[in-house]
């Protein structure tokens, strides 16, 4: 099967601007450019058979090849879910991974990076959060909106920028790390099951990878892990009982967290 290639354009109306971003992402994704010509992002991406990334004045829009929305980053639902942990409300995934500050969490599938910019909030300056995605495009638009996004939100920015963004296929990058590298090892292959209305994910599930958890990502997630491994998936996954993690349930959550202790 032909590899889709991946090409670079410019708003409808480009300026310096959005020109000069579109020579750092050619750069980045060693992709080339098209002139956009007035032409539409979906005729582009038909005439080239290709992927698309465009250069905007605010931010990079990442459309794959047949998607009819575009993906981009934006802090998605972690902005309302820092300031109820501000307040000392109770937040699920921070149940689960039990992080203290200067502690290391190592997410394997970063997508929006929300669950990470908790892990941030929480571990501190002191420590470090380190996010994989394995697809490159997608990694480009989500490290390069974290750390461009304009908000005034704070800790939300504080978060964002603290958090490094790696591409790269989740068990190929723990296979590369000494045995107890992070305290956290976090998974969340988040396709295993459609949510209907999870339609906010509906560009992120076009353009990401789609991943399925097995035996050697586990084992490999355990060796890395100095204090826990967590895992995140449909209250109905038979994950859970197969990997031998132990099931948090929540009544009326579609998504369950799962954890082994080392």
């Amino acid at each position: 099967m032909r590899e889709i290639k991946t090409i670079v354009t410019t708003a409808g109306r480009p300026d310096d601007l959005s020109e000069a971003l579109a020579a750092f992402a050619c750069q980045q994704l060693n992709a080339s450019f098209e002139p956009r010509k007035k032409r539409s992002v979906r005729k582009i991406s038909q005439e080239l058979q290709a992927h698309v990334i465009v250069a905007g004045k605010n931010r990079y829009d990442y459309y794959a090849f047949g998607a009819q929305e575009p993906f981009f980053f934006h802090p998605n639902s972690a902005a309302f879910r820092l300031k109820r942990v501000a307040r000392g409300e109770v937040e699920p995934f921070l149940e689960a991974v039990q992080l203290e500050e200067g502690d290391s969490l190592l997410d394997c599938t970063l997508g929006l990076a929300a669950d990470a910019m908790l892990a941030a909030y929480t571990v501190g300056e002191a420590g470090r959060v380190v996010g994989l995605e394995a697809n490159p495009n997608v990694a480009f638009i989500v490290e390069q909106g974290m750390q461009t996004y304009d908000t005034m939100e704070l800790p939300l920015t504080a978060c964002m920028r603290q958090i490094e963004v790696v591409q790269a296929e989740a068990i190929d990058y723990l296979k590369t790390l000494p045995n107890n590298t992070f305290d956290v090892v976090y998974m969340d292959p988040m396709f295993e099951e459609v949510i209907e209305e999870a339609n906010n994910f509906e560009a992120l599930r076009l353009a990401g990878e789609h991943v399925t958890l097995t035996e050697e990502w586990v084992n490999e997630a355990q060796r890395v892990a100095r204090k826990r491994v967590v895992l995140k998936a449909h209250f109905r996954s038979e994950w859970f009982a197969k990997y031998h993690f132990q099931q948090y349930e929540r009544t009326t959550a579609k998504f369950h967290f799962g954890v082994l202790t080392i």
